[in-house]
């Protein structure tokens, strides 16, 4: 039972720190969805709006779950697994910053493609630790591909 409370708190824990960084980048998307945003050319797949929120919302708690369970694990590996995470988190609070902060699609789309690879590289890596963790992050990795491909148009129809 004690080992169970240990896990789910670091799962916990680790949500809470996901879910933070996506309102901390919401600061700075936020106020930019309903004017620049807006006011952009997308292309025809671009989702509406609202999805994003509930999408972003789910797509943390996910990574915070795969996280929690990483770091709960006796691997010798979960440091360098955590270090890779955390780096793809900071990579994604920075593209919030960059694309609608900013409102630069060039900065953000180059921040997005080392995101990519991050998030790659951290499936990788938890999946060396445990092979679920790294299945929770696949939806994650195909929105973060489809969220390149919108960024890319949108730098290249604006």
């Amino acid at each position: 039972m004690a080992k169970a409370n240990s896990q789910l708190k670091k799962i916990i824990i680790m949500i809470v720190i996901a879910e933070l960084a996506g309102i901390i980048g919401s600061i700075f998307t936020t106020p930019a969805i309903g004017s620049w945003y807006a006011s952009l050319n997308k292309p025809w797949f671009t989702p509406p709006s609202w999805v994003f929120g509930p999408v972003w919302l789910t797509l943390y708690a996910l990574m915070g779950i795969a996280a929690g369970i990483v770091w709960h694990s006796k691997s010798k590996i979960k440091e360098r697994a955590l270090q890779i995470y955390g780096f793809q988190l900071f990579l994604n609070l920075v593209w919030s910053l960059l694309f609608f902060g900013l409102r630069n699609p060039l900065y953000g789309l180059i921040d997005i493609v080392l995101m990519w690879i991050a998030i790659a590289a951290t499936i990788f890596m938890f999946y060396k630790v445990n092979k679920k963790s790294a299945a929770l992050l696949i939806p994650y990795i195909i929105w973060v591909t489809i969220a390149t491909a919108l960024n890319y148009y949108v730098l290249v129809l604006n």
